[in-house]
């Protein structure tokens, strides 16, 4: 069972109790049906809490019940059901307002809360929005005076039931359009929900301005303060301190202490440094006794050159150093150095901190409870002008320790690239010779193989060849190469032999040619000898065909010798190779 309630904020969607509280809910629906809801205005809104409405009037005090409309005055009222309880523990939850026991009459309101355990037992929940919880948050949202009405009109436009399980009372009569909005009804209202609101009313240019810029300030206040970079977003910066920018990274904070210090009296200078390194970021904090000294100091110090650089001074928008009690207790500053009681103001009157109460805790976070902690411990300590000189000095020694590490690893790296160098150079002349020296092992084919040596000499000297090639020829992997690459690599193998054999054979043939045109030569130049001498002659043939028979067989003998001296050398040498193998 549903009642779709729709105002000028937008439209509400209620489920209603019909079985837990019949009566009540009886009553809701049959004035929804009259159209006695409408024009009505929210005469009360207070933030996390409820939102009123129900009188026609308009005042709070007004309204009757269903049957105090059909049959009289005398039956304004009626008694509720409060049994089952059902608890107003969320946002949403519809209940009729009780004025005292058996006083409850048309008006009601939505709880803007959770848990509101005080509403328990006096007022009648007969309901819960189930659509248009933004609605609800508007309500929550409106700007209302010091008796929680809202400045601008907040009203039921209409009221629609989605289904009726109540028979109607007797003498109910629904109407058969919409009323229009009586007089009664419009005349406690303020302005009006669809009235513009213009500000800038009697304003000059310069109020306008000077609004404009309190509404940008109280919005980037507020995005610091959802960011979390703000406590609070009424919380103002300190008008003791001022901020300069654009510094030289050699200035530090006794030469800005003692430029500054002609102004008043300084009690804080600090030039912001990096965590790591502790480099000067270039900013830094001067902190004065008094306000103005710092205001002359912002006067005359701006755009002024220190260390050959043209700083900008400001005052300081920071509230880091400042310590949040929490929600309307106030703040405390940093130790005795900066007192900020009077950041925070209301109506022209300061906040004090109130003393706390036993088991009272601040409900701050535990990020916020650290830095106060480090803010106590640094506050136990005050910095000198001695510790801050050491503390630079130490700041140069390790940069100076960084500047020689640096060096070191970078000839380190030099030497390191220039060793690799070397070796590379020497790996590659090893190579080089490694590749000179099996060039020349192998063995060239000799030129005097022909048809003058043994088919059985010829076949040993073709036997000592393939074994002192063999390491020569192409290694084949299995896994790498393919078959056909393998018998490519073959077949050329077996044609660059073939190509060596050839040219020897043609070698032997031409000294063969050269030997037998040598040998004609000498048998003419014998035959054209005399007759007379043809005895002698044959003489001397005979005894040189004898001598150069001799010669020729001493040679064939000294040739053998130094064949078998060689053969006799190399089993030697492949003995002894297999040996150390």
């Amino acid at each position: 069972m549903s009642v779709v309630i729709e105002t000028t904020l937008g439209d509400l969607t209620v489920d209603l109790f019909t079985d837990e509280r019949p009566v009540a809910c009886l009553n809701f629906i049959k004035l929804c049906q009259l159209k006695y809801y409408n024009y009505n205005l929210f005469h009360t809104v207070q933030q996390g809490f409820i939102a009123q409405t129900g009188d026609p009037s308009g005042v709070g005090n007004g309204g009757s019940s269903v049957w105090g409309v059909v049959e009289g005055m005398q039956k304004r009222f009626f008694e509720a059901e409060y049994i089952p309880k059902i608890h107003h523990s969320s946002a949403g939850m519809l209940s009729l307002v009780s004025a005292g026991k058996n006083l409850v009459g048309s008006q009601f309101f939505f709880t803007l809360g959770e848990n509101l355990i005080s509403l328990d037992g006096n007022h009648c929940v007969i309901g819960e929005v189930v659509e248009g919880h933004e609605v609800l948050r508007k309500l929550n949202d409106a700007i209302v005076d010091d008796n929680f009405r809202p400045y601008q009109d907040i009203r039921i436009t209409h009221t629609v039931v989605l289904e009726d399980p109540f028979p109607n009372p007797r003498g109910f009569q629904v109407p058969s359009r919409s009323p229009s909005p009586s007089a009664e009804r419009l005349q406690n209202g303020r302005i009006a929900a669809d009235e513009d609101i213009d500000e800038t009313n009697g304003k000059t240019m310069e109020e306008m301005q000077e609004m404009l810029a309190e509404r940008e300030a109280k919005a980037r206040a507020t995005i610091l303060e959802i960011v979390g970079d703000l406590p609070d977003a009424e919380m103002a910066p300190p008008e003791n301190v001022l901020f300069v920018c654009k510094l030289n990274p050699v200035t530090t904070d006794d030469d800005l202490e003692i430029i500054f210090s002609r102004f008043g009296v300084v009690k804080g200078c600090e030039v912001i440094r990096d965590r790591k390194t502790g480099d000067s970021l270039q900013y830094a904090f001067v902190e004065f006794e008094d306000q103005k000294s710092c205001e002359a100091a912002y006067f005359k110090m701006d755009n002024v050159l220190i260390d050959d650089r043209r700083i900008h001074v400001d005052f300081s928008q920071s509230v880091s150093k400042v310590t949040w009690r929490g929600k309307g207790r106030g703040v405390v500053g940093d130790g005795s150095q900066l007192d900020f009681n009077n950041l925070r103001e209301s109506n022209g009157k300061k906040h004090e901190s109130k003393p706390r109460k036993r088991g009272q805790e601040d409900r701050r976070g535990q990020g916020d409870r650290r830095m106060d902690r480090n803010r106590n411990d640094e506050q136990k300590r005050e910095i000198t002008s001695e510790e801050r000189r050491k503390a630079r000095e130490q700041r140069h020694r390790e940069q100076r320790e960084r500047e020689d590490r640096g060096r070191r690893n970078n000839t380190q790296r030099s030497r390191s690239r220039e060793t690799n160098v070397r070796h590379n150079e020497r790996y590659e002349r090893r190579r080089s010779r490694s590749n000179d020296r099996n060039v020349d092992r192998r063995r060239p084919t000799s030129p005097y193989r022909g048809s003058r040596y043994s088919p059985e000499r010829r076949r040993r000297e073709s036997q000592r060849d393939r074994s002192e090639d063999r390491h020569h020829r192409p290694s084949f992997r299995t896994q790498a190469n393919s078959q056909s690459e393998r018998r490519q690599a073959e077949r050329k193998y077996k044609e660059k032999e073939s190509e060596n054999v050839s040219k020897v054979r043609k070698r032997v043939a031409v000294e063969e040619e050269r030997a037998s045109k040598k040998r004609s030569k000498r048998a003419k130049s014998s035959s054209s000898e005399s007759s007379d001498s043809s005895d002698d002659s044959e003489s001397s043939s005979t005894d040189s065909s004898d001598e150069s028979s001799s010669d020729e067989r001493s040679k064939r003998k000294k040739h053998g010798k130094s064949n078998q001296k060689k053969s006799k050398t190399k089993r030697k040498h492949k003995s002894k190779k297999k040996h150390k193998k």
